[in-house]
């Protein structure tokens, strides 16, 4: 399989060594970034953005409000399948099925960074075919659990698991202050942890979160409500969070 790589970053070279190409090519804005990912990818190589080579598969794996522009202009590139690895699916989705109608299409959301590999993988098959079927078995075999799902039952979940969680931890990072860490407890101590991992990662990717999902502002209401309570509204509000 000839793989086109439209965005040399984390996630596309992750897609671009579990995906079972048998050649890539990255592609990217910054021409340094794509070389950089092909030095470190067996079989690859660079090719500019506006290449009119031909793939049998194309890629698009940049930040989530840049993937329907990406898949509008580099779908064509694609002879057999065009998939994006995206952390939204219904604009992903709705792109896909207007400029790649003739070709196998998916929209795959690693629930994961690249140095956090395997984990569990979404993905909505617009248009199946054997293309997608071996990508996906490939993504399978390397340890990830791949299920399908649709854009609504998707980006409805991201609200949850990402935006409300993002707020969750980002707010007790915002709001702890430093303690000895004798003090620290079988919650705090996880939660610290929590907060490491999101902070070491690129902000842009969770402000891109932030501003495409919902579910922030119910996490601010929900911690008001809990720091204005009286003692039975807060014995309700905890035998809610229970449920």
């Amino acid at each position: 399989m000839q793989l086109l790589v439209v965005g040399a970053g984390e996630m596309g070279r992750w897609f671009a060594r579990h995906s079972g190409a048998d050649a890539v090519a990255f592609a990217d804005r910054d021409p340094e970034v794509a070389r950089e990912a092909a030095d470190e990818t067996a079989d690859a190589t660079t090719v500019p953005l506006d290449t009119d080579e031909r793939f049998e598969v194309v890629c698009v794996a940049v930040p989530m409000t840049a993937v329907p522009d990406a898949i509008a202009e580099h779908a064509t590139k694609a002879t057999e399948a065009v998939v994006d690895v995206s952390g939204e699916m219904r604009d992903s989705v709705a792109a896909l099925s207007t400029h790649a109608e003739s070709r196998e299409r998916a929209s795959f959301h690693p629930l994961f960074s690249a140095s956090n590999a395997p984990g569990n993988i979404p993905i909505v098959v617009d248009s199946g075919g054997a293309t997608v079927d071996a990508i996906r078995e490939s993504l399978s075999t390397a340890g990830n659990e791949v299920f399908e799902t649709t854009p609504e039952e998707h980006d409805r979940a991201m609200e949850t698991v990402q935006a409300r969680a993002h707020t969750a931890v980002l707010a007790y990072a915002l709001a702890a202050e430093e303690v000895d860490p004798r003090f620290q407890t079988n919650l705090s101590e996880p939660l610290d942890e929590l907060v490491d991992r999101i902070v070491g990662n690129t902000p842009e990717v969770y402000a891109e979160i932030q501003e495409r999902f919902e579910g922030g502002d119910s996490v601010a209401e929900a911690a008001r409500a809990l720091s204005e309570a009286d003692r039975e509204t807060f014995l309700d509000l905890y035998e809610e969070a229970g449920r």
